[in-house]
This record gives C-alpha cells, structure tokens and sequence, in this order.
C-alpha cells in the first residue's frame, strides 16, 4: 500500500490545516555507546508538549528516554532476520505481515541498499527487532516529542521556515532509493532523519485508530477528516502532523509500506 494514496484518502473532504504546536523545554542530547547491530542512540531529556487534538491548555509530560540516532537500516534489520530466521522474508507468516513483506530485496543490489532505511516492514517485525536489540519502539508522544526540534531548537513549531522546510520535505514524492541514514539532516537532539526521509512507526500508533464504532472514535473522526479539526486541534496549523495522524489512523499492524520504516528507543536505565 502507497502512503500516498492513503494520505490522500485520509484528507478527502478536508480543507483545514492542523498542527502539533509544542511547548519549548531545555534538555541536552548525550550520545550513548552504540553497538554494531543496535546503532547509536541519544538521550532525550524529557518535557512537555501539546498533542495534535485536545485544547489549547492541554499538555502531555514525556519522560527522558533514549532514541536511536539513525533510522533502522537495510544492513541492521538483515543481520536481524539472519539471527533470528522466523523474521525473514521467506519465513516470515501471514498473521505478522503482509505479502509486500521486504520486498524491495527482489530488485535492488543489498550493498547499494546496505545504509538505507529499512522498509516494508511491518509492526510486528519492528517491534520484534527492537526487542532484539533490548529496546521498544517510541511512544507516539516520545516520537512526536522529539520530531517538533528544528536543527537548533527543542521546539522548532513556531518557526515558520521550520514548517515551511518540514511541509517541502513531506511534500516530495517518494524515491525507491533512499538517502543513507547518516546523510539525513539532524535536529537539536542530534536525531537523524526524522522528517521527509521516511515515515516512522510508533509502538501505540492505534492510538490514533478511527473505527466508528464507538462515540470517542467518532469524535476523533470529525476531528480527523472533517472542520470539526478546527475546534479540537490546539492549533490548526501544521499540515503535516495531521497528515501523521491521518497515517496512523489508517495503518494496521500487518501492513508494510516502502515509504515506512521506523527506529528504536529504550527507557533510561
């Protein structure tokens, strides 16, 4: 399935604008030993924000944790699969993923692949690779936390040439050849990559799930596809996180797309 494509279905019938505006928090990025499969990671000193609905009062404390620095890659996530073989493309089962499982390995060269990010992976298999390596994926709140830091900002948001670059990156279509992790731009935190390159899986991303089913997921419906947005959103202004939660409320934990990849954290031990 196309991101793309699923974007664009999530905004039909939209035309507002909406936003994760944040709330600014000094913190100091600290780089971590890396290991040779699990990547480097940095710490993240936690803080407060505003998520994308709720009123404008409201706001969210995110602990300090620590992040990969890097995206997943095509090399890390391989030496994953050859470790542990249930994860492979050939073993891999239905009930975990879909078919479209790492299939981008059928037509690229693995050495040209080597320092890319990952994709066509499901949920279950990120998940699973970070368990691998003793870390989780981030929180939707610790993903968004850090991803509002512009490159010398905690809280880039009220920065219009930020959004501005942030709406252009989101905005390319995208290429089967990735940038390698290492030459993505990095924020305040010293995290590589967290906008335009790929969209980034989070471990409660149902959190975001629309089913009609019941009168919350309707009020998140409106509130997703409809001017209903306007009011419940804390500012009604950053396209591109709506287009996040657009994302999220229309993924399921077996689809893989090869626009999505995603990246680790563990608690601060």
């Amino acid at each position: 399935m196309v991101v793309r494509h699923m974007v664009n279905i999530s905004l039909l019938g939209c035309s507002l604008l909406m936003c994760l505006p944040l709330v600014a928090q000094t913190g100091q990025a600290l780089l971590s030993p890396s290991s040779k499969e699990g990547g480097e990671v940095v710490y993240i000193s936690g803080g407060r924000y505003r998520p994308l609905f709720g009123n404008v009062s409201d706001s969210r404390i995110v602990g300090s944790f620590m992040l990969d620095r890097y995206a997943v890659t095509n090399a890390q996530y391989y030496l994953f699969t050859q470790q542990k073989p249930q994860w492979s493309k050939s073993n891999i089962k239905p009930v975990f993923s879909d078919v479209n499982y790492l299939r981008h390995l059928n037509s690229l060269d693995m050495n040209e692949l080597a320092e890319m990010p990952v994709t066509n992976i499901s949920w279950f298999s990120a998940r699973a690779y970070c368990k691998s390596q003793n870390k989780r994926l981030p929180s939707l709140d610790e993903w968004e936390y850090v991803a509002r830091a512009s490159a010398n900002k905690v809280n880039g948001q009220n920065d219009p040439k930020y959004r501005q670059q942030i709406l252009e990156w989101y905005s390319r279509p995208a290429n089967e050849l990735l940038p390698k992790v290492k030459e993505t731009p990095a924020n305040y935190w010293g995290v590589h990559g967290m906008h335009g390159i790929v969209w980034e899986l989070v471990n409660d991303f149902n959190t975001a799930l629309v089913t009609g089913e019941s009168r919350g997921d309707t009020q998140l419906e409106q509130s997703l596809f409809c001017g209903a947005g306007a009011v419940s959103s804390s500012d009604p202004s950053d396209y591109a996180a709506f287009m996040r939660y657009a994302l999220r409320s229309s993924y399921q934990a077996t689809y893989t797309m090869r626009s999505l990849g995603f990246r680790c954290a563990r608690d601060i031990d």
